[in-house]
């Protein structure tokens, strides 16, 4: 499985700016106006994994495959977009589709780059768009409580979206629904408010370090568990330079990981993400699964014949299998094992999946 994290914000925050630069390319129009962004933008990136590289070196194999992520670079919204104001309902139809909110907000100072609001405030502004995503949902819930279409919904997607009229009209955490429902029942409902969110604080070069005080009364707000600071210029100029020449000017600036490495990790958390292995001499692949995938379940991210006829999967631990440089030896050492149906798959495993076809 891939996921997708759209990147919304006010116009002109530098939404296009960070999706050229974790994208590596110039797909996004990045202009000092608002909504020169109309339709999404999509890239695919290959998520960076260390221990992919180290386990392709021990098994010699032909081909190294990351596995990806996808970027959407969402047009900037404004106050009404609920009520269709700017690019407002393509706002909405496009956030619907993806699995993740990157919330860009503004935090620097600058005559050149226009400003939508008279003032730089990153929290008013993540409120602005808040406030809309929880009103589309106010809408379709109503529509959906109509009496003429209750009628059609499922006694738990019916108790879901109750609970969720209740919380919006009465200023209460919708996330709460997250105690009660698990992710399928909720993505079933289809509520923006409850998407994961990463909040990303733009800043320029000097507050790269140690932020400014734009972001240090956001994180006053909302807390820094799913708060990143980025400069998108400086990821931009990053993503220009070669290998050697992008680490001596990561180390000049003082920054010690890349967005997109920083962007990744928030984004698997928040989406309770593991990645595992296979390796053999024609290629070592990374795939992404659910945390507390059963084997059957991980062996179908390959193809779902693999799920339909498990038997059993041959697994060993990354570093078992880094150790014992590789299958053969982790086999005659005891680090490998055999799996059931009932195995959890932990991240960093490198699975052989055994099935009948």
């Amino acid at each position: 499985m891939s996921f997708k994290c759209g990147i919304v914000g006010l116009p002109n925050v530098g939404k296009s700016t960070l999706f050229n630069a974790l994208t590596n390319s110039s797909k996004a129009q990045a202009a000092n106006f608002p909504f020169c962004t109309i339709d999404p933008n999509v890239g695919i990136v290959p998520v960076p994994d260390n221990r992919l590289n180290n386990l392709s070196r021990v098994s010699k194999s032909r081909k190294t495959i990351n596995t990806t992520i996808s970027f959407v670079d969402i047009a900037g919204l404004v106050k009404g977009a609920s009520k269709g104001e700017g690019l407002g309902n393509k706002f909405l139809s496009h956030i619907r589709e993806v699995d993740a909110i990157i919330h860009m907000v503004r935090c620097f100072d600058s005559e050149d780059i226009q400003n939508v609001n008279p003032t730089v405030d990153p929290v008013r502004d993540l409120e602005i768009i808040e406030t809309e995503i929880m009103l589309a949902d106010l809408e379709s819930i109503q529509k959906r409580l109509d009496k003429n279409n209750k009628k059609n919904i499922d006694e738990e997607h019916l108790k879901i979206l109750e609970i969720a009229l209740d919380c919006i009209n009465n200023a209460k955490d919708i996330s709460i629904l997250k105690n009660d429902f698990d992710s399928k029942q909720l993505n079933q409902c289809g509520l923006l408010s409850i998407k994961p969110k990463i909040l990303v604080c733009n800043v320029d070069e000097q507050s790269i370090q140690e932020g400014n005080i734009y972001t240090k009364n956001f994180m006053k707000k909302f807390g820094e568990n799913n708060t990143i600071i980025v400069s998108a210029d400086i990821e931009n100029q990053i993503n220009g330079l070669k290998s050697d020449e992008k680490k001596k000017y990561m180390e000049m600036i003082g920054l010690k990981e890349t967005g997109l490495n920083m962007l990744i990790q928030k984004g698997y958390k928040i989406l309770e993400l593991d990645t595992y292995f296979t390796s053999g001499p024609e290629e070592t692949r990374a795939w992404t699964i659910q945390k507390n995938c059963t084997a059957p379940k991980a062996a179908g991210e390959i193809h779902s014949d693999f799920e339909k006829g498990f038997i059993r999967a041959e697994t060993v631990s990354y570093e078992d299998f880094i150790a014992n440089d590789g299958w053969v030896n982790s086999k005659t050492s005891g680090k490998m094992r055999l799996e059931g149906k009932d195995y959890i798959v932990k991240d960093g495993d490198v699975l052989n999946f055994r099935f009948n076809t």
